[in-house]
């Protein structure tokens, strides 16, 4: 059986986010595991907010082709995104609605959700760890035919939550985060042999 593919992004471009910070973590956790992760940041894939009318005129921008190919190419996909007014960011939404729109580009068919294996992980400073965010970021991508493992890290008080070296200070912490990635690792490889 080969290391599954996991692709890693935060939906968060802010200088210092403690998601990003967190996304690298699990790229770590992840590497020590049978897997293969690429962490990739969306600043590198801009795109405009989605519109239909634009869509049709212009046909998707060139970052929604490469997110969506490298969905594609990966077993697996982790969104580590902050909660935003109790919901989830702009940025990891509209990330979500251009790749839903494409289903195949130069090189052939695209399927960047469907029976693709997807985790869930937020950092907030608050004292629900961004779940109330998680929580529409998962219907939404159940909706789009991905697989969500129930498995989720949610990390409080994220301004105290990570050492020096960017890993979690806390054991509990570190035991949610193992657990999360060793889920992850076990369920994509299980559902990319089926594929």
């Amino acid at each position: 059986m080969t290391a599954p593919k996991i692709l890693v992004f935060p939906g968060s471009n802010r200088a210092g986010s403690w998601n990003a910070k967190l996304a690298g973590t699990l790229t770590r956790a992840l590497s020590a595991l049978d897997s293969e992760p690429s962490l990739i940041t969306l600043r590198d894939y801009p795109m405009p907010i989605f519109d239909q009318d634009l869509e049709s005129r212009d046909g998707p921008p060139q970052a929604a082709l490469k997110l969506a190919r490298l969905f594609h190419e990966h077993d697996g996909v982790i969104v580590v995104s902050p909660e935003y007014n109790t919901s989830v960011t702009p940025l990891t939404k509209n990330t979500v609605d251009w790749v839903s729109r494409i289903s195949a580009d130069g090189e052939g068919p695209l399927t960047p959700y469907r029976k693709k294996v997807f985790g869930l992980a937020s950092a907030s400073p608050g004292k629900f760890g961004g779940i109330r965010g998680l929580f529409h970021l998962r219907a939404t991508l159940g909706n789009c035919g991905a697989f969500v493992i129930p498995e989720q890290v949610s990390i409080t008080l994220a301004e105290k939550a990570f050492d020096e070296e960017g890993e979690l200070a806390d054991a509990a912490n570190r035991r949610q985060l193992e657990n999360f990635c060793k889920a992850m690792v076990e369920t994509t490889a299980l559902l990319s042999v089926r594929r």
